[in-house]
């Protein structure tokens, strides 16, 4: 049997996204799968979607390296899941921060990087990963009211996010920004999220040339299919959560441990001389730059 093939996700109906990495049955691997080596030594880390999904294998990883973190999940049903990657992050012997609230809010997201700030006493990376998608099969089944939470939550974040922790940034500090592989390749149901990917990957280039040369390094990551709480719990339909993944060369969906690895890549001194660029963790997708 190939590694597709093993690969059936069991659907669950649930009324708000992103949904609840602890009730699914088949659950998303956030384990970090090697021992830390200090490369984020005493860093400061806030990572927003940090209660599941890649976020929650971000901040494993980036804890077992050495960094303390906050982390911003929205919901309060989402809360179970925020305690757990706190246990996870101070397994590792770390401290850890949660905050809940919706990062669409200037005020939230200026809250959040005050909170952590005076936690922590510093903000050395920030990593912007939290977002939605809801499919349509027409443009025109795309309500205004959905557009617009689609960009609050996926691109008005990290501007906001972005502002509240400029004053805290020094040089070496890093921004890592989630776009996705729809920004490249388009999807024919995600028109809104896909657009707001689009936004992120120019904001991502054009903050990079704002803040390069003060030395703090901006970049991104597009992953491709991936498997979190966010698809089958409405972030796709029932039917694309069939052969979810599947149409990659890999022919599977990824896992968010296999993410985080590029997220820790750009956070930390091994990416010095990178900036502005987008990495592709996307199960073997070829797509342009």
């Amino acid at each position: 049997m190939t590694e597709a093939e093993a690969f059936q996700p069991e659907i669950h109906e649930q009324p708000r996204m992103p949904g609840s990495e602890d009730e699914m049955s088949d659950k998303p691997n956030w384990r970090p799968r090697y021992p830390g080596s200090g490369r984020l030594k005493d860093k400061v880390a806030l990572v927003t979607g940090g209660d599941s999904g890649i976020g929650r294998a971000v901040a494993a990883l980036f804890a077992r390296e050495g960094a303390d973190i906050a982390i911003v999940y929205l919901a309060e049903e989402e809360r179970k899941d925020a305690e757990h990657t706190m246990s996870i992050i101070e397994g590792e012997g770390r401290k850890g921060l949660c905050l809940q609230g919706d990062l669409g809010c200037r005020s939230f997201a200026d809250e959040a990087v005050a909170r952590t700030v005076k936690e922590f006493g510093r903000l050395d990376i920030l990593a912007n990963i939290a977002g939605e998608q809801h499919p349509d099969e027409h443009v025109t089944d795309i309500t205004e009211e959905q557009l617009r939470r689609t960009f609050q939550t996926n691109i008005y974040s990290m501007f906001f996010l972005v502002q509240a922790a400029r004053p805290h940034l020094s040089r070496g500090s890093a921004i890592i920004n989630c776009s996705s592989v729809t920004m490249y390749k388009g999807a024919d149901n995600l028109l809104d999220y896909s657009a707001t990917k689009g936004a992120i990957t120019a904001f991502t280039r054009s903050l990079s040339e704002n803040l390069v040369g003060e030395g703090i390094r901006v970049n991104g990551v597009a992953p491709g299919p991936i498997w979190t709480p966010l698809n089958p719990y409405g972030g796709q339909s029932p039917e694309e959560m069939d052969d979810f993944g599947r149409s990659t060369p890999m022919g599977r969906p990824g896992e968010p441990n296999e993410v985080a690895p590029a997220f820790l890549f750009l956070a930390c001194d091994d990416s010095s001389y990178m900036s502005g660029q987008v990495l592709h963790p996307n199960g073997g997708s070829i797509i342009g730059s």
